[in-house]
């Protein structure tokens, strides 16, 4: 809004040409999704605890009764501050802007109902498991179709280290998109288990394919880190500015001891949004990378359930996904936060290494 407002001025109004820059658009947006979830936090938190969305704690897991009735559903926070801060800074005129708008708020709004079916009907098994993957399928193939449909865009499939492997995978991409998004989706929400530990990651992840979305929409950039040009998606550079700065003001809340849980509505909408950006960017296959604690709480409940089931009853772990199983072991919540946060940083790294790997 502000940029579609301030920049036809920029011709008579030297000083507005500033906004012509995603980067400077970007900042902002991060600035102004972090200072609305700040400002607006406790607000939201009160009204959570009013209407009673407090968290069930499980009795089989790690003791942490004393967690029992914080305000859940805290990611309606992150999808308000995003949406304005998104709204305000990006060009509006952006098709880019609105698909990831699309994915953010589909999956969120898988999320909400789910979160609304446990916390507010007491329902303990809120959606069922088919209902909320037949609907997350839904939503991403949706965006993905979509998307496909830009003639800016290519199905072509980049491999991390390999610059000259790019097979087209024409509509087959479809699926393979739909089965990225769907799985960060879920991968975000089997991590988000302790205060802080899916925020963290989350946060460095989208700076990470900020990064990667910037460079894939600047030709000149593109060409000489040999990535896959696409003109126009670095607007949603702006998106990812806001989603850092939403991340982090939702942990200032959330940071231990909790004030507030994100909730299904955070938890899937971060992942869904987080999966249609490595999209976007031509990432798919880095986000294993990038999303690298995601992934190992997610193997960790695969190997769990499979092992459990070729065995008759014997696990890997002392309980999954993996946080717990540190948990058990003695090791302070507090020091498996941070920890997988330092992990998380470290693989981003990785992942930005491979932009000269080629």
């Amino acid at each position: 809004m502000i940029y579609n407002l301030l920049v036809p001025l920029s011709t008579d109004v030297g000083v507005l040409n500033v906004f012509r820059y995603i980067t400077f658009r970007s900042v902002w947006a991060l600035l102004t999704a972090l200072i609305i979830s700040i400002l607006f936090g406790p607000a939201m938190i009160r009204w959570l605890t009013r209407i009673k969305c407090g968290q069930y704690i499980r009795e089989d897991g790690p003791k942490h009764q004393a967690k029992q009735g914080t305000p859940t559903m805290g990611g309606l926070m992150i999808l308000l501050s995003v949406s304005v801060s998104t709204l305000l800074w990006a060009d509006l005129t952006n098709i880019y802007v609105w698909l990831t708008l699309l994915a953010f708020g589909g999956f969120s709004a898988i999320g909400f109902a789910d979160d609304y079916i446990k916390v507010v009907k007491r329902r303990n098994k809120g959606l069922s498991a088919k209902a909320k993957f037949s609907l997350q399928c839904l939503v991403a193939a949706t965006a993905i179709a979509l998307l496909i449909s830009e003639p800016a865009y290519s199905t072509r499939l980049s491999v991390p280290f390999f610059k000259n492997f790019n097979p087209d995978l024409g509509w087959f991409y479809l699926p393979f998109a739909l089965v990225v998004m769907v799985g960060a989706s879920n991968a975000v929400n089997l991590t988000d288990g302790l205060d802080g530990l899916a925020i963290g990651p989350m946060v460095v992840a989208m700076a990470c394919f900020a990064i990667f979305i910037y460079v894939s929409g600047h030709a000149t950039m593109a060409e000489y880190l040999q990535v896959q040009n696409i003109q126009g998606i670095g607007e949603v550079t702006v998106f990812c500015g806001a989603m850092v700065g939403a991340g982090l003001g939702f942990l200032w809340f959330n940071a231990h001891p909790a004030q507030v849980f994100m909730g299904d509505v955070g938890s899937l909408g971060l992942g869904g949004a987080l999966g249609f950006v490595a999209v976007l960017a031509k990432q798919e296959l880095l986000l294993a990378i990038v999303g690298g604690v995601f992934v190992f709480e997610t193997l960790s409940v695969i190997l769990q359930v499979g092992y459990f089931k070729l065995t008759g009853g014997k696990r890997i772990f002392k309980m999954a996904p993996l946080h717990h199983h540190f948990e058990l072991k003695g090791i302070p919540e507090s020091k498996i936060i941070v920890r997988f946060w330092i992990l998380s940083i470290l693989m981003a790294l990785m992942a930005l290494s491979t932009l000269k790997l080629r």
